[in-house]
């Protein structure tokens, strides 16, 4: 082997060893701050839905495709809406769930106050839908007698109808017994149902009930069979605005004309309803990471323009009944963390939770990592200056009375020596070698002198 490359050997073998105990406490920190901080998400979540062919059915296969890029595997958990979402996410069944403006209102518990929006995502209007004959009159004005099919614009006009209002898990109910309280109306007079959306929407197209009410985004199935099937028509609510002053989670919105297809001029005008937002509700036990990756999914699920938003409106941070998780205010007011723009997610991840713990590690270790090179220094030094003791016996001996056995302890300094010669330490160390190798001499030559006086003739 070189020269060269055995000094660099001794010296990096030396300042391992020596700075070994720092390291071992280094790991060890690092270790204990990584298991503390736990900063890698779990792969699996579980998202809280809807019902089949609904708006939440549809998001939830968006949000498992978005973080399915991140190695996160979301399992949609079917519900029959905000309500069951709710339930699921308090008894610990799901992690996230989509839930209904009106339908998280505040409870006494603990448990309920811990639950936490990553905002607002998306308007959901409430379609009232009714088959167009559900609305037939007579004209009594004319000669005559025929009927006239006038438009549903008040809750009132449902009196005596078969309504169909969604299962109680849906939040539909809730909602609409607000509304018709708020209407002064006794739902005794309108004959209600709770059936599920499929069977409900078949109900009304087979003539079986007069009406039904989805609380849905328009990316719903249904609600998009319903708008472009002729004979159904959409209530409008002229009321919307006084809605939205009576009832805090209710917004107003405008159904434009043609929105629904332009061609055809669906619908053929501009139509008012009453809508609530719906937000992405957590339990506080959520991993940080996931809430970031779902508050950053949201902004390209939910980010577009829309038939009642424009671009970029949502997601907000507008009608929240629930407070804000940081994770998703902060994405929502700034973007995703700088570092994920330049950095793979589990890196810039791994960095946005460990910094601070970082920083205390460094500020703790940096007072004792002045050590590491006086003791490496000093192992470097003690592989000659052990030698010092056996050179010094050897010199102690030469000394004793009567005359030492020279020749025994030319024999010892010789193999003491050779020892030296072998010795490899950095070139920086070198002068203390030479040293050691000169001292050697020194008692080698003290040995010639007695030699020289053992060998002259006495007087």
């Amino acid at each position: 082997m070189p020269k060269t490359i055995r000094y660099t050997v001794v010296a990096v073998r030396e300042l391992f060893v020596s700075a070994g105990p720092f390291i071992v406490l280094a790991v060890v920190l690092l270790l204990v701050a990584y298991w503390w901080l736990n900063p890698n998400p779990p792969k699996t979540v579980r998202l809280a839905t809807g019902p089949a062919q609904s708006a939440y059915d549809e998001f939830g296969k968006r949000y498992a495709k978005a973080l399915a890029a991140y190695g996160i595997q979301v399992k949609p958990i079917p519900s029959q809406g905000s309500q069951d979402n709710l339930a699921m996410l308090r008894d610990g069944r799901a992690d996230l769930g989509f839930v209904q403006g009106g339908s998280s209102e505040r409870r006494t518990d603990d448990e309920d106050e811990s639950l936490e929006s990553l905002g607002s995502l998306f308007v959901e209007p409430v379609w009232l839908f009714y088959r167009e004959a559900a609305g037939a009159v007579d004209d009594k004005a004319s000669n005559k007698t025929r009927t006239v099919h006038k438009p549903l614009e008040a809750l009132w006009q449902l009196q005596g109808l078969k309504l169909n209002v969604g299962t109680a898990g849906s939040g539909v109910p809730a909602l609409m017994n607000k509304l018709f309280e708020a209407n002064k109306i006794d739902p005794a007079g309108i004959k209600l149902s709770q059936l599920e959306q499929t069977p409900a929407v078949t109900a009304l197209l087979g003539g079986e009930i007069d009406a039904l009410v989805l609380a849905s985004a328009p990316e719903s199935l249904m609600v998009q069979l319903l708008l472009a099937t002729p004979g159904i028509r959409l209530m409008d609510f002229p009321q919307a605005e006084a809605y939205s002053r009576r009832l805090p989670f209710i917004t107003p919105a405008m159904l434009p004309r043609g929105v629904v297809d332009l061609a055809a001029d669906v619908p053929p005008q501009n139509l008012r309803l009453v809508a609530t937002t719906t937000a992405l509700v957590t339990r506080p036990d959520t991993h940080p990471a996931l809430l970031q990756l779902f508050s950053q999914a949201s902004q390209s699920l939910h980010g577009g323009a829309g038939w009642f938003n424009r671009a970029r409106q949502f997601p907000n941070l507008e009608n929240t009944e629930l407070p804000v998780a940081k994770q998703a205010e902060r994405t929502i007011k700034n973007g995703p963390p700088v570092m994920q723009r330049y950095l793979p997610f589990w890196l810039a991840n791994l960095i946005d939770r460990m910094w601070l713990a970082l920083g205390v590690i460094i500020a703790l270790l940096l007072p004792l990592s002045r050590i590491v090179p006086p003791l490496y220094a000093f192992r470097i030094r003690s592989r000659i200056f052990r030698w010092y003791a056996q050179l010094r016996d050897i010199e102690e001996q030469l000394e004793q009375q009567p005359t030492p056995d020279v020749a025994a302890l030319r024999d010892e300094l010789e193999k003491l020596d050779a020892t030296a010669g072998k010795i490899h330490v950095p070139l920086s160390y070198t002068d203390e070698l030479y040293a050691l190798r000169s001292n050697i001499e020194m008692v080698r030559q003290r040995m010639r002198r007695l030699d020289a006086e053992n060998a002259r003739p006495p007087g």
